[in-house]
């Protein structure tokens, strides 16, 4: 039974067809492994810096990027492009963020189906993800104070705030991307960026007004 995490699948829309990640989803689909390494290369490290500052947790960001890359390989055979690649993989990662908050009292339930290859062995089609995450960086917080305040800022943020931030910011998506993978109207991206703008800022115009009075 699909979970709400499922990679959506949908009817196909030729119009995404010209983006060259949908093209090499496309191969992938016909099971081009040098493909799928071109994707993960071009995500992994996009995907982590999103989870860790949307999750606080450096190794739950990295689990949640692979599980990302392990959904969209498992389900390829099935895979039709609806949007543009961007925006589908980061809908994915929307859907699988929100779940993962929604039960982070138990730890590591996303990571590769529950502990099934450790009783079975790798599946070869983990070892594949694994190997292509295997470039992902390691724990490297080290943050300067500002960075920190910052970080601390976003953290204050509600759940979809913070996500639209971080689409906006880190990825530069539009608003018409940021709903597509967020399931709002554009105008909804916009008011909601607007709120998480208007909290960063007192957030960070309170942390500037103390230090120029030290």
């Amino acid at each position: 039974m699909a979970s709400s995490t499922s990679v959506p699948v949908a009817k196909e829309d030729s119009g995404y067809l010209h983006d060259p990640e949908v093209q090499l989803m496309l191969r992938a689909r016909e099971d081009d492994d040098e493909a799928f390494s071109q994707l993960v290369k071009a995500y992994q490290d996009r995907l982590v810096n999103i989870f860790s500052h949307h999750l606080q947790s450096q190794e739950q960001a990295e689990d949640l990027a692979q599980e990302v890359f392990l959904r969209i390989y498992r389900s390829r055979h099935g895979y039709v492009p609806t949007a543009r690649f961007s925006t589908w993989i980061f809908r994915i990662a929307n859907n699988l963020a929100s779940n993962s908050r929604r039960d982070r009292g138990r730890k590591r339930e996303v990571a590769f189906a529950g502990g099934e290859s450790s009783m079975m062995g790798v599946r070869p089609e983990e070892s594949l993800v694994q190997e292509k995450s295997a470039l992902m960086p390691t724990r490297q917080l080290d943050k300067i104070e500002m960075q920190a305040v910052v970080h601390e800022a976003l953290l204050g943020l509600n759940e979809r705030q913070r996500m639209a931030v971080l689409l906006h910011k880190f990825e530069d998506m539009s608003y018409q991307d940021i709903g597509d993978a967020m399931e709002m109207t554009p105008a909804a991206v916009k008011s909601l960026l607007s709120r998480a703008r208007e909290n960063l800022r007192q957030v960070l115009d309170a942390y500037i007004q103390i230090h120029k009075s030290a």
